[in-house]
């Protein structure tokens, strides 16, 4: 099976997951990361119906971005600020957002663009030292400075939970849903009406994460490699 099918064969199970766990699979959305693949692996995908990427590196998604500006393009890796410029142009949405001075810089630099950038404010819910993003406990004043933005528009969170242990995982994501109620609960309108995205759950650990709540699944692997299952 190819890309092509992968993807399609992933979408389907997303869905009957999200309908397995109560839930309508229009609820979820399938972000697919292309970081492993050029242009002809994206096009695959795109026949296959996909108009999600994820990219993690700036020169990935500035290139893929050329190519294919009729699907959608995340940007799910670590910010660096020199590379702010080259993101903000690309993005529809930004996943890792987890430190103040990057949030001004997007907001300085969509603003020049005549855009409003779509964010997620990264945690770091499980405490790993190898993981990046804000303390839980940081989250709300750091979610009202980037609301506070005019370039900004706070869409929700985004984690990832240690691999290879379902009940640390599942207490992860269901850590990141709780969060983001109580940090919505907080928030005045227009903010609190547009924050409703938990972006949780990778290829060894999507299902997991839609059934505590997640509204993007980030899978590349499961799509894009060709011995996932091996």
């Amino acid at each position: 099976m190819g890309i092509e099918g992968r993807y399609r064969a992933v979408r389907d199970e997303v869905a009957e997951e999200a309908r397995a766990c109560g839930r309508r699979p229009e609820e979820v959305q399938l972000i697919a990361v292309s970081k492993t693949v050029g242009l002809e692996g994206v096009q695959e995908a795109i026949d296959g119906g996909c108009t999600v990427f994820g990219e993690n590196r700036p020169d990935q998604i500035m290139e893929k971005f050329a190519a294919f500006p009729q699907v959608e393009w995340h940007f799910i890796g670590n910010i660096q600020s020199r590379r702010i410029k080259d993101i903000v142009p690309c993005a529809t949405m930004i996943h890792s957002l987890n430190h103040e001075e990057h949030a001004d810089k997007i907001s300085r630099v969509a603003e020049g663009l005549g855009k409003v950038q779509d964010v997620l404010v990264e945690v770091n819910v499980s405490g790993e030292e190898s993981k990046s993003g804000v303390a839980p406990e940081a989250a709300p004043e750091f979610v009202a400075h980037c609301c506070a933005l005019d370039g900004l528009r706070v869409r929700g969170l985004m984690t990832m939970a240690p691999q290879g242990d379902k009940a640390v995982a599942d207490a992860t994501f269901r850590g990141l849903a709780q969060l983001a109620a109580e940090i919505r609960a907080t928030l005045a309108p227009p903010d609190a009406l547009v924050f409703d995205q938990l972006s949780m759950g990778m290829s060894e650990d999507w299902p997991w994460a839609i059934a505590e709540g997640a509204t993007m699944v980030r899978i590349g692997r499961a799509i894009f490699s060709d011995n996932f299952n091996e």
